[in-house]
């Protein structure tokens, strides 16, 4: 794969087969950093391309045995919808990847729906501090980013962008979509390695307006990254990549 650097973050550019292994490549090796480690926390995220490689990890048999046994899972956004509809973001991790995958019950962390949104937040940090801890988040934690260049459910606008209050995770009622669950700017700085994958030419606009915009993380969410661009990898392909390499 091509390597750029930008000042949010390594962007890898390829095919999306390349972009597909690059990020279960990426997973491992954050795991392999800390061998000996009681617990590897992965957070997964939606939309269509992540469903796309669940269903290529288990078809390639791409993650290893070791990180099988290692990895509990999270998602770092949510909507605020029971886990068997088809627009929960863990329900369709674990219908596609952790099922498949035979991944136990007990390594499986969805947000809870059953109590209020903020509660559910401050429940869902409280839960994974067990396995992260307290001054940190996900070892490895994958994002998207939309169109509209929004990244977990930090939509352009968010309260969040301007102030998290430094809490790692937060409810958020997003206009028009309903109440989200989201990991904030403050988590985002506490994970290990971020991953953002973006492919298709639909996510030409968005990605030039990211690396090669101006600075203005309120309406342009992704850019926030660039306040923990040291551990941040976009996995893009060309048709992604188009209009920022012609930048």
């Amino acid at each position: 794969m091509k390597e750029l650097s930008s000042g949010y973050g390594r962007v890898f550019i390829g095919s999306k087969e390349d972009c597909f292994r690059t990020a279960v490549f990426l997973a491992e090796g954050q795991r392999g950093r800390n061998p000996l480690a009681k617990h590897f926390t992965w957070a997964l995220t939606g939309g269509g391309t992540p469903k796309e490689w669940y269903q290529w990890c288990v078809q390639k048999d791409a993650l290893s045995p070791g990180m099988l046994a290692a990895a509990h899972w999270f998602v770092s956004d949510e909507r605020y919808v029971r886990i068997d509809s088809h627009e929960s973001n863990f329900g369709n991790a674990d219908r596609l990847l952790l099922k498949p995958l035979n991944i136990p019950a007990e390594k499986k962390h969805p947000w809870s729906t059953n109590v209020p949104p903020a509660m559910a937040a401050v429940e869902f940090g409280r839960m994974g501090a067990r396995w992260f801890g307290r001054d940190k988040t996900f070892d490895v934690c994958f994002l998207g980013m939309g169109d509209d260049c929004h990244t977990a459910s930090l939509f352009p606008g968010s309260p969040l962008l301007k102030d998290d209050g430094g809490n790692f995770f937060a409810a958020i009622d997003v206009p028009g979509k309903g109440w989200r669950l989201t990991i904030t700017p403050s988590g985002l700085k506490a994970a290990g390695l971020i991953v953002v994958m973006a492919l298709g030419a639909n996510k030409a606009e968005a990605l030039h307006r990211v690396l090669a915009g101006d600075f203005d993380p309120v309406n342009i969410p992704s850019q926030i990254l660039k306040n923990c661009a040291q551990n941040v990898v976009w996995l893009v392909d060309e048709a992604a990549a188009a209009k920022f390499l012609q930048a």
